[in-house]
């Protein structure tokens, strides 16, 4: 058959007229599709699956079209109808009203989308961060003092201020982390509004000279930049604490006679009152162990290992000038809690020492503010990752999260708790809702990654693992989860290669070791393993069960989980996620092993 031939045959059975059909009728579905289905909550897959599957059958539809001929009696071979019973003429009329009436449909759906859906569709950033009218963020407040080492000074009072706005109810204010991120950043009050989700800024500064200290404040409305109040105080350093519950109450009343339009009756203010002073327990009067308190958070937000040395010390002198200062008990028993969690260098004694010294700094706390947030999450921790107490930290976090529900830190601390009793869609949304609350906070977006990455989602998890180390790049086990992800996902010379820049000797190694093993470069992997023992056996022994767990040697695996049970090793509450430790799921000895630690199915009901 010639090229002539073969294109008139090819309009005579209406394969031309299927193609034009079928592809303006597909276009048409997957416009729909896109746009519908996402108002469904449908995932992501299924937009694209529906794309593939049209492409797939666009050939077979015109095969089908070749082949068959639709006749009076139904659909019959094309060869087998006789040329005087044909009704292709007919069908191909019918066929160009079909598609007129298709294209008619497209064109409708095309200017409804661009003259009246675009309108009203809400860009990715809105989604992101559609803000209610009752939201805040409190900025760092600028030093101004000639000393500039006073800047924990000022940091802390804008982060105290943030701290109380966070437990007022119905207020939503963004994360210390996140509204810090903009410090000395000439960023726009629009800009600030929209990457943070809220309404409102607060900013400000501070000048501390001698015993004088001056406190400038304002409010924003982030969307204009228009200010919408703004105060001077003037104070001696003693009455800085009268001065700090006067700006959150008033800040307090601005937003609420925002939203109602008017000034704020006096029922209403005497409510805020009642909830700022509410907010305020655990502090302290004495201004010295006040400053104290503050250098303390200020080290502390820093995460190294330095830092955190330093806000010890800090937060020892506190409570050592007021023995009765809750917040800086709870304060000292975090900076104990982060050795333990991520120092090796001490080895077992030292981590003795330090859980020792968490304990005793909740204990002191709680004792002097039971309901105090930030001793109930020290608590939950030391609950979670060292006694591994899973009901006693489900009910201290739920008193927590009730007092406090913004912060990420116990949301964080929940969502490890979940990932441990195996409630995966769980931990999920708390890591979320962490983020979301939080953004800039890489503590947040490591345990987003670390979850994802254990249900196999890998390249979102390099994702996340790679904005955890643009905002951290010193940050324990970033580079380590990006070798995780590529592990998982069999590229093993890319997970040796990123595990290589982790800043943690116990993440480096133990997936350098897994990678090597992988490769069937037994020496390297057994010198990696070797060292990783050697460096971190006392503090780490949960991550050389990982690695022989992943090498199948499931008797050193087990011998090394019980080792980190009896250690108190804080990896011990992703035992369950833990995609390293699959090939010891059908052993007998796996579901006697969390029997062991309380984590079988019927102890946690």
């Amino acid at each position: 058959m010639n090229s002539r031939n073969f294109f008139a045959e090819l309009k005579r059975r209406n394969v031309v007229r299927m193609a034009g059909l079928y592809l303006v009728g597909a276009w048409l579905l997957t416009q729909v599709a896109s746009t519908v289905l996402p108002m469904f909550g449908t995932p992501d897959w299924l937009p694209r699956s529906i794309v593939i599957l049209l492409a797939i059958g666009f050939l077979p539809a015109l095969i089908f079209s070749w082949i068959f001929e639709v006749t009076p009696e139904g659909l019959k071979r094309d060869a087998d109808v006789p040329p005087e019973k044909s009704i292709a003429p007919q069908t191909a009329r019918r066929m160009d009203r079909m598609i007129i009436a298709v294209l008619l449909l497209a064109l409708g759906y095309f200017a409804f989308d661009k003259f009246v859906l675009t309108q009203h569709r809400p860009t990715a950033s809105t989604l992101r961060n559609a803000p209610n009218e009752n939201s805040v963020a409190v900025l760092a407040f600028a030093n101004l003092s000639d000393d500039k080492g006073s800047e924990y000074f000022s940091d802390g009072i804008s982060e105290e201020l943030l701290t109380v706005l966070q437990k007022i109810p119905g207020l939503h204010v963004a994360a210390r982390t996140s509204a810090f991120s903009f410090k000395g950043k000439s960023a726009t009050a629009q800009e600030i509004g929209e990457k943070l989700g809220v309404t409102h800024l607060v900013d400000g500064s501070v000048r501390k000279s001698g015993d004088v200290v001056r406190i400038a404040a304002r409010l924003t409305q982030a969307s204009t930049g228009e200010q919408q109040w703004s105060e001077n105080y003037t104070r001696n350093l003693k009455d800085v604490f009268a001065v700090q519950t006067e700006l959150a109450q008033t800040i307090v009343e601005q937003l609420r006679g925002q939203l109602t339009g008017g000034a704020v009756d006096p029922a209403i203010k005497a409510t805020i009152q009642a909830q700022v002073q509410a907010a305020e327990k655990g502090g302290t009067k004495n201004v010295e162990a006040h400053e104290s308190y503050l250098q303390g958070r200020f080290f502390m937000n820093r995460h190294s290992e330095k830092a955190t040395d330093q806000a010890r010390a800090a937060y020892e002198r506190a409570v050592e000038l007021d023995p009765k200062f809750a917040l800086a008990w709870a304060g000292l028993a975090q900076t104990h809690i982060w050795h333990c969690n991520y120092d090796s260098e001490g080895g077992q004694k030292g981590f003795n020492v330090h859980l020792a010294g968490a304990r005793d700094a909740v204990q002191r706390a709680l004792s002097l503010e039971p309901d105090l947030p930030d001793a109930l999450y020290g608590r939950a921790v030391i609950e979670t990752n060292f006694d591994y107490n899973w009901k006693g930290a489900a009910e201290t976090l739920r008193k927590a999260l009730a007092l406090a529900p913004q912060d990420p830190a116990l949301l964080m601390e929940a969502g490890n708790l979940a990932q441990a009793r195996g409630e995966v869609t769980l931990a999920f949304d708390l890591f979320r809702r962490a983020v979301a609350f939080d953004p800039v906070n890489a503590q947040a977006r490591a345990f987003l990654a670390g979850g994802l990455a254990a249900s196999g989602n890998y390249e979102p998890a390099r994702a996340e693992y790679a904005r955890v180390i643009e905002l951290n790049p010193l940050a324990p086990n970033s580079h380590g989860g990006v070798g995780l992800a590529y592990l998982l996902e069999g590229k093993f010379e890319e997970a040796a290669t990123a595990a290589q820049k982790d800043a943690a000797d116990w993440a480096r190694l133990t997936i350098v070791s897994c990678a090597r093993w992988a490769q069937k470069r037994v020496p390297e992997s057994d010198a990696t393993l070797a060292e990783l023992i050697a460096k971190t056996a006392e503090t780490a022994a949960y991550q050389v069960a990982e690695v022989y767990a992943y090498r199948n040697d499931r008797d050193k695996a087990f011998e090394w989980l019980e080792r980190a049970h009896r250690q108190r090793d804080a990896g011990m509450p992703g035992l369950r996620a833990d995609a390293l430790l699959r090939n010891l799921h059908d052993d007998p000895r796996w579901d006697a092993f969390l029997r062991t630690i309380g984590l079988a199915d019927d102890q946690l009901k």
